[in-house]
């Protein structure tokens, strides 16, 4: 059975920190019903480089295993079918911006006054006080407020962006982790309660590495040598064909796998040569020991770098690009790589969820369209008649 089957979520969240949160959740089996405006929905749906400007790619890889359902909330007539719908469900989330969740009447004191028990989840830039809680944020403004940019780069550089959205997925999904908790919690108590989470706080955790060996307890951690994040010979070396991504980064941080290192590109004098015998040595001569090493690697590809350098147990790997991350060998025959027909995009591959149950089991679906289950979601749920819902319809409060 699904871990999480019978837990069930209202969820009005959009773009992907508040989605990363319940779309995990719903990929652990939960049941979600994604409330969206009529007419464009979350505007999610028309991130990215798709065409298609209701249905895009972004929004598929943030919004699988969901029913949607479009309301109009600006309406009462709207609103009212909201509260309706709250006291069926143990999950509320929402990620809108400062103050928009109480102009709709979706706050936490309103929706408790028909759902005592209800679990309340909000995501929030800066969270709800505080100097920056008026403030809106994106992944990036996050990541910027928690010290990421300020490690990034080199060292005398300026701070770089970093490519994962941490600052969205990151704390997504930390809040699913809360939402989990609080259910717990509800089953053993009966009780509900509202949970806050900010995106800025949240981030820092993914910082905590960074902050406690770049810094003494609060001070300022500087940037590294841009890829040198350890001792020599610890970086990213070139291969063949020398394609914009054609790069391995080795990264050998015990004298064990130092020696392994030697041996596995036949260069076993360098355990022994004095200018490598220790690290403050390896350290002096950091330009040297990067020279011999990119001479090795650039009359190879990253591939078989790879290979050779972890089976002889150094840690290492290739920088793979998106398009080979969706064909890896490894994570293809693990069955990370799913293949889901989406309506425009025909069969496209989706990458999975990490954690794996089991004795759980739950089938990667695709996203839904906008308002796809609005029909079914009324009669399942209001036992709503067809001739009810299609008033509503014609009225523009459902779509």
């Amino acid at each position: 059975m699904p871990a999480l089957e019978g837990m069930r979520i209202l969820d009005m969240t959009q773009y992907e920190a508040g989605t990363s949160c319940t779309q995990a959740l719903a990929w652990l089996g939960a049941e979600v019903v994604k409330i969206e405006p009529p007419g464009d929905g979350d505007p999610g749906r028309a991130v990215g480089l798709s065409p298609n400007r209701d249905y895009s790619a972004y929004f598929c890889n943030w919004n699988a295993n969901k029913r949607s359902m479009a309301l109009n909330l600006a309406s009462t007539e709207g609103h009212d079918l909201l509260l309706q719908l709250v006291p069926r469900f143990d999950v509320f989330v929402e990620n809108y911006g400062p103050g928009v969740a109480e102009r709709l009447k979706v706050d936490y004191e309103t929706l408790k006054a028909v759902h005592p028990s209800l679990i309340y989840a909000r995501l929030k830039g800066f969270g709800t006080s505080g100097p920056y809680s008026h403030y809106k944020s994106y992944d990036m403004i996050a990541q910027a407020a928690a010290g990421a940019f300020s490690v990034t780069g080199e060292a005398n550089g300026a701070p770089l962006v970093p490519g994962p959205t941490t600052g969205d997925s990151g704390t997504g999904v930390q809040l699913g982790m809360a939402i989990l908790a609080a259910y717990i919690q509800k089953l053993r108590s009966g009780n509900g309660q509202e949970i806050e989470i900010s995106m800025q706080e949240a981030m820092t955790y993914y910082m905590r590495t960074r902050i406690a060996t770049g810094s003494k307890w609060g001070s300022q951690a500087t940037r590294r040598n841009g890829n040198v994040q350890g001792l020599p010979p610890v970086n990213i070396y070139p291969c063949k064909p020398f394609g914009p991504n054609d790069w391995v980064y080795i990264m050998p941080i015990t004298a064990g796998q130092w020696d392994e290192l030697c041996v596995a590109i036949d260069r076993s004098d360098l355990i022994v040569d004095e200018r490598f015998a220790g690290l403050e040595e390896r350290r002096e001569n950091a330009d040297a020991l990067h020279d011999i090493f990119t001479a090795w690697t650039s009359e190879r590809t990253k591939h078989d770098v790879m290979q050779i350098l972890g089976d002889a147990g150094v840690p290492c790997s290739a920088c793979l690009d998106t398009e080979e991350l969706h064909s890896d060998p490894h994570l293809v025959e693990r069955g990370f790589i799913h293949h889901i027909d989406h309506p425009g995009h025909g069969e496209v591959p989706l990458l999975g969820f990490a954690p794996r149950l089991s004795e759980s089991e739950v089938e990667i679906e695709r996203a839904p369209l906008l308002g796809e289950h609005t029909d079914d979601v009324l009669a399942e749920e209001l036992g709503l008649e067809t001739k009810e819902i299609t008033a509503l319809r014609q009225s523009g409060i459902v779509a």
